[in-house]
């Protein structure tokens, strides 16, 4: 019995290699030669792209849009090599292959969503033309960059930290996006402060004014510049807003030459004006707080210098 077991055991061993070697023997050179179409398409594709990069830059304006034809022109390469490989080393025609994914994609539906929304919202993102590379931008949630790459599938943002965003397309067409740089680098910027009752307003109105027009990186200029259907002054300009509880309420408003060193530059002008104001006797005001006592506001305990405690009635 043990013999027989051995026997039909090496009988089956020597048929499996049997049929592994002449299966080997008939498949390896096919494999060898999909693998081959592979890194021939492969090389075709760094090459077409390389070549076809100048005059497809030329005709479209926008690098990102065509940053990704040139992306889809690689998979469309890669893509025909990989279907032509497979024919040649495993016999799988075309519409098997078809039917085969069709059922995949089935099956991944529900995975796959996201990265399909994703693409779509990608198409939307390179056809309404938010932002383009290279524009400096700053995110509902704070974050300040420069847009690095725009794909089919997410955005890629190189922020003032030196740190990488990478926002899917479905996720950043939620969000509130500010361009700095899509069409005018010149940026308008704001500082509201206040000045006392007892201050000169005028004079702290040209301090702040002048201030502004002290600081290299801000438009000193006569001339306006057009918004929509609205022109405004590029001088720096100081109005009056608002008559508040502690004080009047002034707005400066100037315009920065380029929009990357906002930070610094309202930095630069806040200083210039705490020194202007100094020069000209005008006071920022800060809240006051005042105590009535009266006959019905009770006693109150007062701790003398001596240590020695007294109930004193106060009245205001």
């Amino acid at each position: 019995m043990l013999e027989r077991l051995q026997s039909w055991f090496l009988d089956a061993v020597e048929e499996a290699y049997a049929e592994a070697v002449a299966w080997a023997a008939e498949t390896a050179p096919r494999l060898l030669l999909g693998v081959l179409v592979m890194l021939v398409a492969w090389r075709l594709s760094l090459t077409v792209v390389r070549y076809a990069g100048r005059p497809v830059y030329q005709m479209i304006p926008r690098e990102s849009v065509a940053a990704v034809i040139l992306r889809i022109i690689k998979f469309l390469i890669l893509l025909a090599a990989f279907l032509l490989a497979l024919r040649i080393a495993f016999g799988v025609t075309l519409t098997s292959f078809l039917l085969t994914a069709t059922v995949f994609s089935v099956v991944l539906g529900v995975v796959l969503a996201p990265l399909v929304s994703d693409i779509i919202n990608g198409v939307f993102v390179l056809g309404d033309q938010p932002y383009e590379i290279g524009d400096m931008v700053e995110l509902d949630t704070g974050e300040l960059g420069f847009v690095d790459d725009v794909t089919i599938r997410y955005t890629k943002i190189f922020t003032m930290d030196n740190t990488f965003l990478v926002i899917p397309n479905s996720e950043i067409r939620k969000r509130d996006v500010d361009n700095y740089s899509a069409e005018d680098v010149r940026t308008r910027q704001t500082i509201d402060l206040s000045v006392t009752y007892e201050s000169d307003v005028e004079e702290a109105r040209e301090a702040m004014e002048e201030a502004a027009k002290d600081t290299v990186e801000v438009i000193d200029t006569e001339g306006r510049v057009r918004i929509g259907k609205g022109s405004y002054p590029l001088k720096p300009t100081s109005f009056i807003t608002e008559f508040g509880d502690h004080g009047v309420h002034l707005r400066l408003r100037y315009w920065v030459r380029e929009p990357y060193r906002l930070p610094y530059v309202t930095s630069q002008i806040h200083r210039k004006i705490w020194q202007k104001f100094g020069e000209r006797d005008v006071d920022v005001p800060y809240p006051h707080r005042h105590h009535v006592f009266d006959d019905t506001s009770g006693e109150a305990n007062v701790k003398l210098n001596d240590g020695q405690d007294s109930d004193e009635e106060t009245s205001g």
